[in-house]
């Protein structure tokens, strides 16, 4: 029989964007006339435990002590808190639905601002293990109840030792306190989450690194909300580009290289482009560039990069024709809407497609060469799948055809294959 799966997720800095105590003392510090100094106190108390440098009991002490908070700095602290759940998690919110009863949130940090955050997430309030505050009667917080385990150093190792779960424990976290879980030999795998912070002295330690939740989900087969962990997606910068642009590319969740020339260590494997006014792509490496999907020019990509080339091999291409310096993200932004949406509108080889994300479907991306009678095969494969198009949007130029198919949630993986084995199919991949 299989043993089941546990989640155990940490809250601070992993299911949120941030640390919640430190946000916390923003609010409640805000008139404070040394509010900067304690701010950086409550940080570095912060900082020393979840590097395991501090142990978590003294760390907690001394910044709830800190806080000077009422129960009213934490209404605002909650409304902020669900502006801040990491991006990774909040895309991913289906599966949090279908796997309520396997999701464990486990923090250090308090019931009174993670329950309302989380509970929207569909877990369960079982689920949810933290420390709980004490307050005053007119709603001062005052102290914290000690008797709690996760109050104390080692506390999650505590609380899983009480609760002597069953089955397959993975744990993802930022910090010591979930590393301590995998240390204990209570859980089966520690996945170090990395999207909001990276702790060297955790990574280091970790089963898998995991910059998102996108990761963790595709590395355990999950179900998730995007096909490919856009971590996993290697975008080349190459040349003299703007810092505006490579930060919006980053921002997004791309890995990342910016290099001078296009290196061959990076021909098999790169997924986008973007390249600096001026450069040009060795025609060579461009054929052999198999992965690649979108090409972006900071200028007119005429007589610099083969066009020509790139549409036999399904690369969408985005240059500015005016060559505005002025508008830093306009090729960036293209390029990032065409890998989150198939959306092709204003590039300069595809034919122009501009679709919404459509919710609780897949979406499929077929390119072929403009060849009469290919989009009877493709739905001749949907029909023999038994698969139910919720829509389905086509354009053509005079070189190839572009359709994109959103479907239902069930399918059949064999269905890829046969799509990919369409004749004349240039490209084809699942978007999410």
């Amino acid at each position: 029989m299989n043993q089941k799966n546990i989640y155990i997720i940490d809250f601070d800095s992993t299911f949120t964007q941030v640390e919640a105590l430190d946000e916390l003392a923003r609010i409640s510090l805000k008139k404070h006339p040394e509010k900067e100094a304690i701010f950086k106190k409550i940080e570095d108390y912060t900082n020393l435990a979840m590097e395991g440098k501090l142990s978590f009991g003294e760390s907690l002490a001394q910044r709830v002590k800190l806080l000077e908070a009422s129960e009213d700095h934490l209404k605002q602290l909650i409304t902020r808190l669900k502006k801040k759940v990491s991006a990774s998690f909040s895309r991913n919110a289906e599966f949090f639905k279908k796997h309520a009863d396997e999701v464990l949130i486990v923090s250090g940090g308090f019931k009174e601002f993670i329950t309302p955050v989380v509970s929207q997430y569909h877990i369960k309030k079982e689920n949810i293990y933290a420390n709980t505050f004490v307050t005053t009667g007119d709603g001062k917080i005052i102290d914290y109840d000690h008797a709690n385990p996760l109050s104390e150093e080692g506390g999650k190792v505590k609380l899983m030792q009480q609760l002597n779960l069953e089955g397959n424990l993975y744990g993802i976290g930022d910090g010591y306190s979930d590393f301590q879980l995998r240390e204990s030999g209570l859980i089966k795998k520690f996945y170090a989450f990395t999207e909001n912070i990276s702790r060297e002295s955790i990574v280091k330690k970790a089963d898998h690194v995991t910059p998102s939740f996108d990761e963790f989900l595709y590395v355990n087969n999950l179900p998730r909300a995007i096909s490919y962990p856009k971590n996993r997606i290697l975008c080349l910068v190459i040349g003299d580009v703007d810092p505006q642009s490579i930060a919006l590319l980053k921002k997004d969740g791309f890995s990342i290289r910016h290099k001078t020339s296009f290196e061959e260590k990076y021909v098999a494997d790169v997924h986008m482009m973007l390249l600096a006014d001026g450069e040009k792509i060795e025609l060579e490496k461009l054929k052999r560039a198999v992965k690649l999907k979108t090409l972006g020019y900071l200028g007119q990509a005429k007589n610099k990069v083969d066009i020509a080339t790139c549409t036999q091999q399904g690369i969408v291409v985005f240059d500015d024709l005016k060559s505005n310096p002025r508008n830093l993200t306009f090729i960036p932004k293209r390029m990032i809407d065409f890998m989150n949406t198939g959306t092709t509108h204003l590039s300069n080889n595809f034919p122009n497609l501009q679709l919404p994300r459509i919710d609780k479907a897949h979406r499929l991306i077929h390119i072929h060469q403009n060849i009469p009678g290919i989009m009877a095969k493709i739905n001749t494969v949907f029909a023999k799948h038994d698969i139910n198009i919720v829509a389905q949007f086509l354009m053509t130029n005079q070189n190839i055809g572009y359709v994109i198919t959103d479907i239902n949630a069930q399918y059949d993986k064999q269905l890829f294959k046969s799509l990919k084995k369409i004749e004349h199919t240039i490209k084809f991949r699942v978007l999410y």
